[in-house]
């Protein structure tokens, strides 16, 4: 079954249109990377999932509803959440208290203690609990946003760009933990650059050019189409 599906979704900015008639189909249980040149139209399209930016005409089906019309709160509410490129941690607070802010609306006392202590353990940040998360290195401070992202356990995941700014180790672990996330059942969506990161998770990959999807498949087939080789090089045209 499609957990999300977008029909024919267009967005213009004055007289840019920078999302055209994109259709794309995320079935569930999988993890699906959205590639494309600087400017495709990538982070507007994660807007307009989200409830941020909507829609000149399209439809928005999230688990089979149409939640076009909704809110981004009413959106969050049915499964879906994101983290977005530039870490939003609360950076005078410790990393447990980043941790308990986000878990406090569905656990109490002990249980929530132990959800904090599970989410810092798959974080790898046990040791950096109770520092202040404005310390934390640039790939720590992503990761600890992916664990206020899943703290609701979405059933959809929304990553935008996870990746920026870390060392190629930082990103095979960021990878790892997506990949265990995906095994216990959640979906993933995610914005990328890095093809190494690309290549570790993806299931499926979409190119977006101009809007537009431009190729579809697995990350074999994509990094053998000679036509997206093309756009990333600048020599393509809508």
């Amino acid at each position: 079954m499609a957990l999300l599906e977008l029909r024919g979704l267009n967005k213009h900015f004055g007289g840019l249109h920078v999302t055209n008639s994109v259709d794309l189909v995320l079935e569930a249980g999988e993890i699906h990377c959205l590639i494309g040149p600087n400017g495709a139209g990538k982070s507007t399209l994660f807007r307009l999932i989200l409830g941020e930016h909507h829609p000149g005409s399209g439809d928005i089906l999230f688990a089979g509803e149409n939640i076009t019309a909704l809110k981004p709160f009413a959106r969050i509410h049915r499964g879906l959440s994101v983290k977005f490129q530039v870490p939003g941690v609360f950076k005078g607070l410790s990393v447990r208290q980043n941790l308990e802010i986000a878990l406090q609306r569905t656990h109490r006392s002990v249980e929530l203690a132990r959800e904090i202590d599970r989410l810092l353990t798959f974080l790898n940040l046990e040791a950096e609990q109770m520092q202040t998360a404005g310390n934390l290195s640039h790939g720590q401070k992503q990761w600890l946003e992916i664990g206020m992202a899943i703290s609701l356990k979405p059933q959809l995941l929304l990553l935008d760009e996870p990746t920026a700014g870390m060392s190629p180790e930082e990103t095979h672990q960021t990878g790892e933990m997506v990949q265990r996330l995906n095994a216990d059942g959640m979906t993933v969506l995610a914005i990328e650059h890095d093809m190494a990161f690309v290549r570790q998770v993806a299931q499926r990959v979409t190119v977006l050019h101009l809007g537009q999807v431009f190729a579809q498949g697995s990350i074999d087939e994509i990094v053998a189409d000679e036509r997206v080789a093309a756009i990333y090089l600048g020599q393509a045209h809508a």
